[in-house]
């Protein structure tokens, strides 16, 4: 069993160094397929030529965005009609936060809190859509 292990550690040690002599590869290149093109072949023996494909084209969007919810006024649901309504309507009156009307001024922080709250759920419902 000694002979055959000292026979193999020469082997082993010639392996290791012809390994370390030729290093890493000279040149490696990443390139992005669409469609049904092909990977390229290497130039010569020094280079890896590393592929992926990247879909259909590199100028379509891709499905999982094509398809995203309306945000236009047909789009928009009952309920922020009616904010928007009552919005409009509300100028001039207690809690409506404007110069207008008596008590008007009373409403600024109660809009002010309603708006970022709105603007909050807008970017976590958008946020959610993002892949």
């Amino acid at each position: 069993m000694i002979a055959t292990a000292l026979l193999a550690t020469p082997a082993l040690a010639q392996t290791q160094d012809q390994a370390a002599a030729d290093g890493p590869p000279k040149r490696v290149r990443s390139i992005l397929l669409y469609g049904q093109e092909s990977c390229p072949k290497p130039a010569d023996p020094d280079e890896i030529v590393v592929c992926s494909n990247a879909g259909e084209s590199p100028y379509r969007i891709p499905k999982r965005f094509r398809d995203q919810p309306k945000q236009d006024a047909p789009s928009t649901s009952w309920t922020r009609r009616m904010e928007v309504v009552e919005e409009v309507n509300d100028r001039g009156i207690p809690n409506s936060c404007s110069p207008v009307g008596t008590g008007g001024q009373t409403g600024c922080t109660r809009q002010m809190l309603q708006q970022w709250y709105q603007d909050k759920l807008d970017r976590e419902t958008k946020a959610a859509r993002v892949p």
